[in-house]
C-alpha cells in the first residue's frame, strides 16, 4: 500500500474510470456501490482505477458482440441482396484466431493487473505516510460495532472518527457470526471473524461524514448493522478524543457483556478507560475456550 500515497493517477484517470464505473452501475441499479465512484483516499481511488480499467478492457469483447448482434441478421437477411449465403462454409482460420486471441489477451492482462494490484493493495500492508498510524480494534457484534482505541484508551459503539491524512491501523474480529467490515468511500472489504484477528490499513485524505457497514447477512439485525465515520481535522480528533475520556462509564467485561447482548440501532456511545487486553481477550475467548470471556459465551 505504500505505492498507493501518491495522487499520480487521481488527475488523468479517475475521471474516465468514474464515467465507465458509472455506466456499469446505471446497468447494475439497486446493486451499485455509488460511494465507490467517490473515493475519499488512496486505497479506494486505487480500487477505482482498478475498476476502471478493468470494464475498459472487458468492453473491448462487449461492444463489438453487440455490435455484431445487430449488423449480422441486418446484413445477412433473405431480402437483402448483397448478404452473401455459402451452405458449404464451415471454418475460417482468421475467425476462429481473432475469436480466441483477442479474449486470451484480455484475460492476461487483467491477470496482471490482478496480481500486481492484489499485492499493492494488500489490506495488511501499511500506508507509508509519514505520521506515526492510529490504531483502531474493531469488534463485531450483534448488531454493532464496537471500535477500541489502544493507544487511547477509549471505545465507542457505532461510531468511527479518524483524523484526516493520518494512517489507520485496523485490527479487527467477531464476537459472533463472521460479518465484512467496509467503508465504501474509503475502500477495502475485510472479513471479520470469531476467534481470529484480521488487519487493515486505511487513510482518509478528505474530513467529511461517511458510512461503513457490513456486507455479509448475519441474521435478522444486518439491516441496521451500519456505522457512522467521522473524519475530522488532526486537532479536532485530539479533542474529541480529549473529550471522549472524560467522565464515561468503564468498558470492563460486565459491560462488554451487556453490549454484546443482540441488539439494533444501538445509539453512539462513548466508553473510557477501556479493559486492557480486552480485544485479545475477545479472541482467545472462542479460540481456546479458556479465556475470560468463554463462561460469557457460553451462557449466552
Amino acid at each position: 500500500m505504500a505505492c498507493v500515497g501518491g495522487r499520480r493517477n487521481a488527475s488523468a484517470g479517475i475521471r474516465w474510470h468514474r464515467f465507465a464505473v458509472s455506466l456499469a452501475a446505471l446497468g447494475l441499479g439497486g446493486c451499485s456501490q455509488l460511494p465507490l465512484l467517490d473515493p475519499q483516499g488512496p486505497v479506494g481511488r486505487a480500487e477505482l482505477h482498478l475498476i476502471g480499467i478493468a470494464f475498459t478492457l472487458m468492453l473491448i469483447v462487449v461492444i463489438p458482440v453487440i455490435v455484431m448482434a445487430i449488423w449480422f441478421p441486418w446484413r445477412f437477411k433473405a431480402s437483402n441482396p448483397r448478404g452473401e449465403y455459402d451452405p458449404a462454409w464451415y471454418y475460417s482460420p482468421r475467425i476462429d484466431l481473432l475469436v480466441w486471441l483477442v479474449p486470451a489477451i484480455i484475460v492476461v492482462v487483467l491477470g496482471i493487473l490482478t496480481w500486481r494490484g492484489t499485492h499493492r493493495l494488500d489490506p495488511f500492508r501499511p500506508i507509508d505516510a509519514g505520521v506515526r498510524p492510529v490504531r483502531v480494534e474493531v469488534v463485531s457484534l450483534d448488531w454493532k460495532w464496537l471500535f477500541i482505541y489502544p493507544d487511547l484508551d477509549i471505545a465507542t459503539i457505532n461510531q468511527l472518527v479518524l483524523p484526516a491524512h493520518v494512517p489507520v491501523s485496523f485490527r479487527l474480529t467477531s464476537d459472533t457470526v463472521m460479518t465484512s467490515f467496509f467503508i465504501p468511500h474509503l475502500g477495502s472489504q475485510i472479513y471479520a471473524m470469531a476467534g481470529r484477528q484480521s488487519r487493515l490499513h486505511l487513510l482518509a485524505d478528505h474530513t467529511g461524514v461517511y458510512r461503513g457497514q457490513n456486507q455479509q447477512f448475519s441474521g435478522r439485525g444486518f439491516a441496521d448493522m451500519h456505522f457512522q465515520v467521522r473524519v475530522v481535522s488532526r486537532t479536532q480528533f485530539a479533542a474529541w478524543a480529549k473529550r471522549a475520556g472524560q467522565g464515561r462509564p468503564r468498558l470492563d467485561l460486565a459491560r462488554f457483556r451487556r453490549l454484546s447482548r443482540p441488539s439494533t440501532r444501538e445509539p453512539v456511545a462513548d466508553y473510557a478507560p477501556v479493559n486492557r487486553g480486552l480485544f485479545q481477550d475477545i479472541i482467545d475467548g472462542f479460540r481456546d475456550g479458556h479465556g475470560p470471556l468463554a463462561a460469557a459465551q457460553a451462557g449466552r
